[in-house]
């Protein structure tokens, strides 16, 4: 398949556009390279499959040295003109948008940036889309859309109308206009919820990468609601395991089920305190961590735990590498690509 691949630069991108050139697919990658964090571990993941420093350059496509079958263009999703004439070039045969502005603390700072990224950009792609046909659409929503939901483990069948940061309310808004554009052009859009995906290549402003940069230099970590917080940590290599698979089967049309759109929860579904995610680390890395306990932030949530049995039953798979083993390799990486 030749598939677009949005956000090859960001850290779930990388990670998917390596395994589907694995496996032989043609992809096609794209990525604004924003300054939401330091772009340098952008372009080293970049280079690391093969793009070089050409990608800096807007509107030039790269042509990988690692793989054949790669090619990268340094664009916004807000350059409606480019992509559209990106789409009528390729003729894609799925499309997975993995590209967002990210973070939900950043979004109190600055909105707007969202709103762009999230939604306008959003519906650049769905318009591409409707004007040139793929056979799958499937993009990146977020756990985040549970908001303050008490009830858990958080299920698809939960409502979702009480965001707690604006970037949970693109990412639901997100849902909400793949299913117009299923159900008034047939496109097979599916959306997957991502739990705390952590991993080697992972954003500089998540816990793992946070933590792990002030233990190692001695300084303190900040630990919000006192520690009293718990994740669906969900390892990098499990969640590339479910795109893919997800990415191989568009929804299809029945007599139940007459709107190509569907939405999935991709997590762990075993959630874990803080505390013991800290502890973890600190074993790993073989020094003790400096906590300054803080209040709990505004736009975050006190747990997060997926309800997989949707994304089980159709797909046959549920993620299955315990935090254990994921801070391992997180730790054998950061000391290897970091402290080297």
């Amino acid at each position: 398949m030749k598939i677009l691949v949005t956000g090859t630069a960001g850290f779930i991108g990388f990670h998917l556009a390596e395994k589907l050139l694995e496996r032989g697919d043609e992809v096609v990658g794209i990525d604004s390279i924003n300054d939401y964090y330091d772009p340098k571990l952008k372009y080293a993941r970049l280079a690391e499959s093969g793009i070089g420093a050409e990608a800096e350059v807007f509107g030039q496509e790269v042509q990988s040295t690692k793989y054949a079958g790669y090619r990268f263009v340094r664009m916004k999703l807000e350059d409606r003109e480019s992509l559209q004439k990106l789409f009528v070039r390729e003729k894609f045969d799925a499309v997975v948008n993995l590209a967002a502005q990210a973070g939900v603390r950043y979004s109190l700072e600055n909105p707007y940036a969202y709103i762009e990224s999230n939604i306008v950009g959003f519906l650049n792609q769905l318009e591409c889309a409707r004007h040139n046909p793929v056979n799958h659409f499937v993009y990146a929503s977020s756990s985040s859309v549970y908001g303050g939901n008490t009830k858990t483990p958080f299920s698809e069948e939960d409502r979702v109308d009480n965001p707690v940061s604006l970037y949970a309310a693109t990412k639901k808004s997100n849902e909400l206009m793949a299913h117009v554009y299923s159900k008034l052009y047939g496109i097979p859009t599916t959306g997957l919820r991502f739990f705390t995906v952590y991993g080697p290549w992972g954003r500089p402003d998540m816990a793992p990468m946070l933590f792990t940069k002030a233990i190692l230099a001695g300084l303190p970590i900040k630990v919000f609601n006192n520690g009293n917080l718990s994740r669906d940590f969900t390892y990098i290599d499990d969640i590339v395991e479910g795109v893919i698979r997800v990415a191989d089967k568009a929804p299809e049309v029945s007599e139940n089920h007459p709107v190509p759109a569907e939405v999935y929860n991709i997590g762990c579904g075993h959630p874990m305190q803080l505390m013991d995610f800290i502890h973890t680390l600190e074993e790993y890395l073989g020094r003790k961590a400096e906590m300054k306990m803080m209040p709990m932030q505004k736009g975050d949530v006190y747990t997060t735990y997926a309800d997989t049995s949707k994304f089980e039953h159709k797909f046959a798979y549920k993620p299955k590498t315990e935090l254990d083993k994921g801070i391992k390799e997180f730790v054998a990486w950061y000391n290897r690509r970091i402290m080297a």
